[in-house]
């Protein structure tokens, strides 16, 4: 059977067309390549104008095609065809979708591109096929090429090398930071946020007065982000100077919203601006998603009035919610609140990818406008010389009419005998000989001596121009208060839409609460230190599964809106959420799960928490103190150690602390009496001697107020209780043994 060898040659094999490479070096070689291209070419910005290579030949394409803001549009498959074919050898729908972000005024803060049709829009909706828009360019686009026709900056060979394409723009406006700019390249990202141009114009200005600014001077000009979208940036001054002087930092940016009366007290909140890059239809979705889960107790309903503005309505459950906690809510769980992260990564002079602060940018766009300045005023002088140099050889032909005249209808070679006869150059002749029969009359000279005038004088300005470096910056930082005036905040483009206030100040258990929806539950610690929530408030426990050799420890009653606190034979307490707990099917889950609590601790404990309440916690070995139950509250898995305790001791007990006695029995059934004055409050520590033993430990400790008497009850279920007189001897002081228990105490050894 004929056919192609399916047996590779031979790596000695002597075919001068197979080259031996090495894979590593080859792969290193080709990745680094992609890499470069990468960066250079699709994900960084430029810094001199901001945009990107897609950007850039998109603007220059429609220059082309002469679609100025003060023409007619184009049918945008037009213009991506032109890029396409000339430019960009891309796909037609990448172009497009380039194309249209920089004609959504929510997504750019000043859009490059005015469009008709349909462009997509905040709630995610993509724009109409290509074959249905059309476009031009705004007035913010002729101001990043203005000049491009003087030699303001180099062009380069297109892909095919059939046309020529700009390196980069001459950006008269300060578009890296003004629009901002996104990209994630190979090992580095950008991520600049859009700005305010009249603020980023006032900071340029001042930097050209003043060299030496620093990024705090320049943060007088520049207040911060300008999205254009609006919302409100609740970071503090400090964090936004720090991360404009470092080029990497964040922004915390929230909805703008603002409560509406009802009337008869009732009120709801109107959302009017949401962050950048939110799409309001999935903002919505979340919203209602959360309702629907019972994360948002606060809220009873979210409706949609947007029409040409954003309008959000969120209804809160009832006229009593606090409208800031609400929103506090929505905040923590929804992306009414985000952020948007600053990473100034930019193309330092087209080629150097560099983290650069706010004047380092602004300085080398300065620095760019300055080479743009003296490249279109080399350009215009080689003009000037040009024209004044025909505008020469008019004049002699007119003080010589007659015979320039003669010259041409008699001699063969006139041009020759221009040139010799009146000392004429080159193009001094060939101008002479091209002129019409109609601009021979006697006005004509008057002008072009006036012009003649004209161009001598601004020839002499430009001279004077790139002669003196102060009246360089001059010109650059009148150019730029143009700008300034232009996108004034008088104006509707230019008008600040980002504002800056502190986030306002509200208690975390507050907001954590606000986020649960409150029902009662009855929670439930087996002796193996697995726990559960059952829903609802249970009154018999007697039904209640567990897993084989496990039992009832504990059962209480609380509300998913509480913390819980567990004490553990190790001394700490550990905080878990009620809502954290898992729900009553089954057998629930181990302690160990949920914190970080080590093998060999059991659980002593576990109760609702009330900031309000004292605690005593006491060890087997005796030793006790009182804590305050809002200073063991621990809020990471770790928990918090309370008591100190070294093996063989262990915390044995923790009980409320309630009256003003204590009543504490042993093991060896001796019980103490004395007062809780002798028991020092402290926040940590091992604490001081209760009672002391000679054998065993504690059995159980109380804490009663004397003027009702000490109260216990025994196995039958009857209560006994013991008035001071009766309980005189064993009432002594802290730390000493204590008598045998009174007649009719539990055998258990415990209060109840």
């Amino acid at each position: 059977m004929m056919g192609k060898s399916l047996v590779p040659p031979s790596s000695g094999g002597d075919d001068p067309k197979i080259e031996p490479v090495d894979l590593k070096s080859a792969l290193e070689e080709r990745y680094l390549a992609y890499a470069l291209s990468t960066i250079m070419h699709r994900a960084l910005p430029d810094l001199r104008d901001g945009l990107k290579p897609v950007h850039r030949r998109i603007m220059h394409a429609m220059r082309l095609l002469r679609l100025n803001p003060d023409q007619g549009f184009a049918k945008c498959a037009r213009i991506v065809g032109e890029v396409m074919g000339k430019f960009h050898p891309h796909g037609d729908q990448s172009i497009y979708d380039a194309l249209v972000r920089l004609a959504q005024d929510f997504a750019v803060r000043y859009p490059l591109v005015d469009g008709q049709g349909n462009f997509g829009n905040i709630d995610g909706d993509n724009a109409a096929a290509m074959r249905y828009t059309e476009a031009r360019m705004t007035d913010v686009a002729t101001e990043l090429l203005a000049g491009i026709n003087e030699d303001a900056v180099d062009f380069r060979p297109t892909y095919n090398e059939e046309d020529e394409e700009p390196v980069v723009l001459p950006g008269a406006f300060p578009n890296i930071l003004a629009n901002g700019s996104s990209g994630i390249a190979v090992g580095m990202a950008t991520s600049i946020p859009p700005h305010n141009a009249a603020e980023l114009c006032g900071a340029a200005i001042h930097l050209i007065d003043n060299p030496d600014a620093s990024v705090e001077d320049l943060l007088r000009f520049v207040q911060g982000p300008d999205f254009p979208t609006g919302g409100i940036v609740v970071d503090g001054r400090d964090a936004i100077r720090e991360a404009y002087e470092t080029g990497r930092g964040g922004f915390r940016l929230r909805a703008r919203w603002s409560v509406e009366d009802q009337g008869r007290g009732t009120w709801q909140v109107v959302v009017t601006e949401i962050p950048y890059q939110i799409q309001k239809s999935r903002l919505i979705e979340k919203i209602a998603e959360l309702l629907l889960a019972r994360k948002l107790p606060l809220l009873e309903d979210v409706r949609d009035e947007s029409a040409e503005d954003i309008r959000v309505v969120l209804v809160p459950k009832s006229r009593t919610v606090d409208p800031g906690l609400l929103m506090e809510s929505l905040f923590k769980l929804t992306e009414l609140e985000t952020r948007f992260p600053l990473n100034m990564n930019v193309l330092s002079r087209g080629k150097v990818p560099n983290v650069l602060s706010l004047r380092r940018i602004l300085r080398e766009w300065l620095d760019h406008r300055r080479e743009v300045l003296l490249r279109r005023s080399r350009h215009r002088l080689t003009e000037i010389e040009r024209r004044l140099e025909i505008l020469g050889g008019y004049l002699i032909a007119y003080l010589n009419i007659d015979e320039v005249i003669r010259i041409i209808r008699e001699e063969d070679e006139p041009k020759a005998v221009l040139m010799a006869r009146f000392e004429l150059t080159d193009t001094q002749a060939e101008a002479v000989l091209n002129l019409r029969l109609r601009q021979l009359r006697k006005l004509e000279e008057f002008e072009i001596r006036k012009e003649f005038d004209s161009l001598t004088a601004e020839k002499g300005q430009i001279e004077a121009l790139l002669a003196s470096d102060a009246r360089q910056w001059q010109t650059i930082s009148w150019e730029i208060g143009k700008v300034r005036d232009k996108y004034g905040p008088e104006t509707d483009l230019g008008r600040r839409r980002t504002t800056f206030a502190e986030a306002p100040e509200h208690d975390l258990g507050d907001i954590h609460q606000a986020m649960i929806e409150k029902e009662p539950i009855t929670v439930i610690v087996s002796q193996k230190g697995w726990l559960r929530a059952m829903k609802g408030h249970l009154q018999d426990h007697s039904n209640l599964a567990f897993k084989e050799g496990d039992s009832l420890k504990l059962a209480f009653h609380a509300q998913t809106t509480d913390k819980i606190l567990v004490f553990t034979t190790g001394g700490k307490v550990y905080t878990i959420g009620a809502d954290r707990l898992p729900g009553g099917r089954g057998h629930g889950e181990p302690i160990r799960i949920m914190v970080d609590m080590d093998n060999e601790q059991a659980i002593v404990t576990a109760f609702v928490h009330d900031p309000a309440r004292k605690l005593l916690v006491v060890s087997h070995q005796g030793y006790g103190f009182v804590v305050a139950e809002s200073e063991v509250v621990a809020n990471t898995r770790k928990g918090k150690q309370v008591m100190n305790v070294k093996a063989p001791d262990e915390a044995a007990k923790c009980v409320r602390v309630t009256g003003d006695h204590l009543a504490i029995i042993g093991e060896n059934r001796k019980m103490l009496v004395f007062p809780l004055a002798e028991v020092p409050e402290l926040g940590r520590g091992k604490g001081v001697r209760l009672q002391r033993y000679r054998d065993g430990g504690v059995s159980d400790i109380k804490t009663f107020a004397m003027e009702t008497g000490l109260t216990w009850t025994d196995s039958a279920g009857r209560e006994f209780t013991r008035s001071r007189e009766e309980l005189a001897e064993w009432i002594s002081v802290r730390a000493t043994a204590g008598r045998m228990a009174p007649k009719g105490f539990p055998k258990t050894g415990r209060f109840g």
